[in-house]
């Protein structure tokens, strides 16, 4: 019997954002599980202070173990990505395999750094609506549908101002993790879209090439949020990723 799929959300949504993939899984005689981390969606907020990638690896450890989970393929997008590579370092025997989607092993920039600080400053000035309004422009394709925007604009406001600001805390503070790529064993699959300009194909490029075995696919015509612009070319990555020998 095949791994559990589990599944780690992107900046500043929630678990919603894999219906798709979790329904395409489930279709094929998978269990798949999409997690909210600390702060985000039904879960609470981190208690680690300050709040850091430890703290969700932390939870997601938890939930694997409440889950009767020994080894899954994890899943993970943006941030989610962020937290599924800290998890690979501390804890590689719980991964059967690992999906790397629209995410980076690098830290953030000073000027990355500095965006993180003023975007705090918005959420606590003027809530999550504004800063996804912000975001939005940097997060899909331009020709993304109205419908869309629609729907993160929704998923974001309904975050809690201090899980949105404690992520953009433990992401301004995460170390850079590319020279730990390396040490990856498990089966490795990075997908990304091709119009993604927040974390772009050259990167998963060369973290495919620090990643023993690993397989770089481009998810055409999407933006940084390939699983929702694209659902159906990201659904049949994870689908040949699941049935490979």
């Amino acid at each position: 019997m095949s791994d559990p799929w589990v599944l780690l959300h992107s900046f500043p949504v929630d678990r919603r954002m894999w219906s798709a993939q979790c329904e395409a899984l489930a279709a094929r005689g998978h269990t798949a599980v999409a997690l909210d981390l600390p702060g985000f969606g039904a879960a609470p907020r981190m208690t680690r202070e300050p709040p850091s990638l430890d703290g969700y690896v932390d939870a997601v450890l938890s939930s694997l173990d409440a889950l009767a989970f020994e080894r899954v393929t994890l899943v993970g997008l943006s941030l989610g990505g962020y937290v599924a590579l800290r998890l690979a370092g501390r804890a590689p025997g719980r991964l059967g395999s690992l999906v790397l989607a629209d995410t980076r092993a690098a830290a953030d920039s000073p000027e990355a750094r500095a965006g993180r600080v003023l975007n705090q400053g918005l959420v606590r000035s003027r809530g999550p609506a504004a800063l996804i309004e912000k975001m939005l422009p940097h997060l899909l394709a331009p020709e993304a549908p109205e419908s869309l925007r629609a729907t993160l604009r929704a998923w974001a406001s309904e975050q809690s101002p201090e899980g949105i600001t404690d992520a953009l805390l433990a992401m301004r503070d995460r170390g850079d993790a590319t020279a730990a790529l390396g040490a990856i064993r498990c089966p490795t699959l990075l997908l990304v879209g091709a119009r993604d300009a927040i974390t772009p194909p050259a990167e998963h490029a060369a973290m495919g090439a620090a990643i023993a075995g690993s397989r770089v696919e481009v998810i055409e015509g999407a933006g940084h949020l390939s699983n929702l612009e694209r659902p159906d070319a990201f659904n049949d990555a994870l689908l040949r990723w699941s049935a490979r020998p």
